[in-house]
């Protein structure tokens, strides 16, 4: 583990480019008047209860059925961070929108808690998708989706063998697999990946005769100078975007549990992207983002109809709250058009 820590604090200090005033033009915790919203929740296949947002756009005509779009966090985060921002901004723009907490974070149920399961994530967007079905306002065939940072991968993934998601959109989208296997840019070398995983597996060796539950990466508690960690702690330790949800502490959240974690290494959300077609993928990158090699990863991997739009100026967190810089407008064409 050191050695990965060694080469990740290496590749995050490559970024140093990266302006100092991350916070400018955030609005997390965005809240509309032209938009009502309800706490809901539902079973996923698995009988796991899902908890949501469900957001609808004050004024909406009852007597017809509208276009609906499900909101994924990002990884290690729950729902009030991003997604709901994310949620209610569309909303404005007429669609009845949904914010989902993963299974094992937030409010959504699921031990132990932080737990990694790419399935079950997948898995909860298709039971957002049955949830959304049964809505009397919803047209159960005009259902989209945008995964943020993390949840990127999983609703790719969850497209790949749910049809009912018509129109795919990411936001500065992680591959958690690859992330995990090789680290950004490749940093992460086989010999530190292999150790990774024998920790992991000790560590459930321990777990399992009774030792205390072990958490790996997550955000940094303090300010380090390393860009990629600090852009992080930027939202996830201030009042930016801090959630601390109940059970948990300011100190766990983000951060996944070390022997879950490294089912990471068998999720390749990406390989057969391209049966997705032709139901269209938008990919938005910031063009300063540390993740944006996976959005153009995953480019080129589709199969059309798809668009790559790279924001210039963002970087990844940017594109979580930064509203000046998120393209609205451009998430909103993109649905308008495909969810008709």
């Amino acid at each position: 583990m050191k050695s990965m820590l060694l080469a990740l604090g290496l590749l995050i200090i490559s970024f140093s480019s990266m302006g100092a005033d991350m916070s400018n033009g955030a609005n997390n915790f965005y809240l509309s008047d032209k938009v009502t919203m309800q706490k809901v929740a539902f079973n996923n296949q698995y009988g796991m209860k899902v908890a949501a947002n469900l957001f609808i756009p004050k004024g909406l005509d009852a007597k017809t059925k509208h276009a609906a779009i499900i909101v994924g966090h990002p990884m290690g985060a729950v729902k009030e961070q991003s997604a709901n921002l994310y949620a209610t901004k569309m909303a404005e723009q007429g669609f009845v929108t949904l914010s989902l907490d993963l299974s094992f974070w937030g409010e959504s149920a699921g031990t132990p808690r932080n737990a990694v399961s790419p399935d079950i994530y997948a898995e909860d967007f298709s039971a957002a998708v049955d949830f959304l079905g049964t809505q009397p306002l919803v047209d159960r065939a005009r259902i989209g989706v945008i995964g943020v940072c993390g949840s990127g991968s999983f609703v790719i993934s969850a497209a790949k063998i749910d049809p009912r998601l018509k129109a795919i959109a990411t936001v500065s989208m992680y591959d958690m697999g690859a992330a995990n296997r090789n680290g950004l840019q490749h940093a992460v070398t086989p010999e530190q990946r292999q150790q990774i995983i024998r920790e992991a597996a000790e560590q459930r060796d321990v777990e399992f005769q009774g030792g205390a539950t072990k958490l790996t990466g997550g955000t940094p508690q303090k300010l380090t100078g390393n860009p990629v960690g600090d852009e992080f702690y930027d939202f996830y330790r201030t009042s930016r975007g801090e959630v601390t949800p109940a059970g948990a502490t300011p100190q766990t959240t983000t951060m996944p549990t070390l022997t879950s974690n490294v089912k990471f290494m068998n999720f390749y959300p990406f390989n057969d992207i391209d049966t997705i077609s032709p139901r269209p993928l938008l990919f938005i990158t910031g063009a300063e983002a540390h993740s944006r090699e996976f959005s153009e990863d995953a480019y080129q991997r589709a199969a059309e109809p798809k668009e790559l739009l790279i924001i210039p100026g963002a970087g990844h967190v940017d594109l979580y709250d930064r509203v000046s810089l998120i393209p609205f407008a451009k998430l909103t064409a993109f649905f308008q058009r495909n969810l008709k």
